[in-house]
C-alpha cells in the first residue's frame, strides 16, 4: 500500500553500527564472515501533528535507538539456519563474540525487522496518530535495502487534532 499523498512525514537516520554477518547459503564470498557499519533511515507519517507540531518527536525514539544498538552495535548475525550455530555459541559463549540470531541477517529482511520495531513503538504510544511507513538498511554507501508498508492499524486514531 502507497504512502497516502496527503499527510505529514518525516524521517530521522540512524548510523554507526558496526556488525558482521555472513549468508551461509550463498555460493559466493557472501558466505564467509564479513562487517559493515550499518545505518538505517526510518521515515514515519502521522494523520496529524501532536501537541508539539512534530510527526514524531524524534527525542521519544530513544528505545528504537536502544534496539538497534543492542542487536546491530559490534554484534555478530547469523541466520537461524546456520549449520555452524553450535560453533557461533560456543563463541559467544567463550566471549569471543556477540551473537545475534535472525530469521535473515540480509538487509531486506533487515529493514522489514526494524520497521516493525518502530511500529510496535508508534502504535502503543500514538494508538495509530503516526506510524513509521518505510525503512532503508544500508550496509554501505553503495549497498542498501528498503522495506515500506503502511501498517494497517496507521489512522485508526481520533483525527481530530488535523
Amino acid at each position: 500500500m502507497p504512502l497516502p499523498s496527503a499527510g505529514y512525514t518525516c524521517s530521522k537516520h540512524f548510523e554507526e553500527y558496526p556488525c558482521c554477518h555472513r549468508q551461509w547459503q550463498h555460493p559466493g564470498h557472501c558466505r564467509f564472515v564479513h562487517g559493515y557499519s550499518r545505518s538505517f533511515t526510518v521515515w514515519f507519517a502521522a494523520t496529524h501533528l501532536d501537541p508539539c507540531g512534530f510527526v514524531v518527536d524524534f527525542s521519544s525514539l530513544r528505545p528504537l535507538e536502544k534496539q538497534l544498538r543492542h542487536q546491530f552495535d559490534h554484534t555478530f548475525l547469523v541466520n537461524a539456519d546456520d549449520p555452524l550455530m553450535q560453533q557461533w555459541q560456543s563463541l559467544h559463549e567463550q566471549g569471543a563474540l556477540d551473537l545475534r540470531v535472525m530469521d535473515n541477517v540480509g538487509m531486506e529482511a533487515t529493514a522489514r525487522l526494524v520497521w516493525g520495531w518502530a511500529n510496535t513503538l508508534l502504535q502503543e504510544r500514538d494508538a495509530g496518530r503516526s506510524c513509521c511507513w518505510k525503512v532503508e538498511a544500508r550496509e554501505n554507501q553503495a549497498n542498501g535495502a528498503c522495506y515500506e508498508a503502511l501498517p494497517d492499524w496507521f489512522g485508526t486514531a481520533n483525527q481530530s487534532g488535523q
